[in-house]
């Protein structure tokens, strides 16, 4: 399991309503694909986030599944139209069940 997890989040402070806004994250995690052997030959278990989720004011706007080929620290980005002020919340889960979450605020005028 990664350890520490550091995300990185970059979201517009403000946006006019129903403004198209680009989300950006990054999560720094290693992404163990499970197919590299250690020094000894041995199997390296995977581990890698395997689903992102973003939710603006509580509903689900985007979600992501990720497979052992995305590089380590992945980074997503994905438009969002904005209608109200309010938090959006990132959550990161990976194979080991560990989840990171952040989130940030957006004032809509």
């Amino acid at each position: 399991m990664a350890d520490i997890v550091e995300t990185r989040l970059k979201v517009p402070a403000t946006a006019k309503m129903g403004e198209i806004i680009q989300i950006k994250t990054l999560a720094a995690h290693p992404m163990v694909s499970g197919q590299a052997k250690d020094k000894n030959g041995k199997t390296i278990p995977r581990d890698i986030i395997n689903t992102f989720v973003c939710t603006y004011n509580g509903k689900q706007v985007f979600k992501m599944a990720l497979e052992p080929a995305v590089s380590a620290n992945p980074f997503i980005a994905f438009p969002l139209r904005v209608e109200q002020s309010g938090t959006l919340e990132f959550t990161w889960t990976d194979d080991n069940g560990a989840v990171y979450k952040d989130s940030a605020q957006i004032t809509v005028t």
